[in-house]
């Protein structure tokens, strides 16, 4: 089976990033910060390839995704990489909507969804790109719920541990993360 790699770029900073909200399906823009680190960003990964670009359908994740790639190569927009659905925390306090995100793994969030329904929408785009796109280098530009998901998908992380090794609660941000489709088996553990 031919091996798919998947380079996973996260939006740049957004209003609501910078006043301590947890967007979610709420769509925000990118504030100054944001566009600031898109363009380094652009400095970053000059001459990287890729066969296709898919983005989140969310505003913050397009206007990224725009600004790295357009004029280069098309960009897809599929709605299975948006952010977690926090249903009536959608636009709510980070402070709030954080401790929840451990409790809503399985059980959907109030009129929103659960990260396991994050993971299967995910898993669902997953396997389309394994059809139509094996052996291809391409790259995703979302949130942290599908950035979380793809941490269970293919490096077989319980919940618990992409939560805690988040690069967002460790520091360790960098210009984009590897994930490899085909080398080994996706969990749904």
């Amino acid at each position: 089976m031919s091996v798919t790699r998947i380079t996973y770029f996260v939006h740049g900073t957004t209003f609501d990033n910078e006043a301590g909200i947890s967007s979610g399906w709420k769509n925000v823009q990118l504030s100054p910060l944001g566009v600031e680190q898109n363009k380094a960003l652009m400095k970053q990964i000059e001459g990287w390839q890729f066969d296709a670009v898919y983005s989140s359908d969310l505003q913050r994740a397009v206007a990224t995704a725009d600004f790295l790639f357009e004029g280069r190569i098309k960009v897809v927009i599929d709605e299975r990489l948006r952010e977690c659905n926090y249903g009536r925390y959608n636009g709510s306090s980070s402070k709030l909507v954080e401790p929840l995100q451990r409790k809503y793994v399985k059980d959907p969030f109030p009129e929103g969804e659960s990260y396991e329904q994050v993971k299967q929408r995910i898993r669902s785009l997953l396997d389309d790109l394994m059809t139509d796109y094996a052996g291809a280098d391409l790259a995703f530009v979302s949130h942290k719920g599908p950035q979380l998901a793809l941490e269970v998908l293919l490096n077989g992380k319980s919940w618990e541990q992409a939560f805690d090794e988040d690069w967002r609660k460790t520091g360790s941000w960098q210009p984009g993360w590897q994930y490899l489709i085909g080398d080994k088996p996706i969990y749904d553990g």
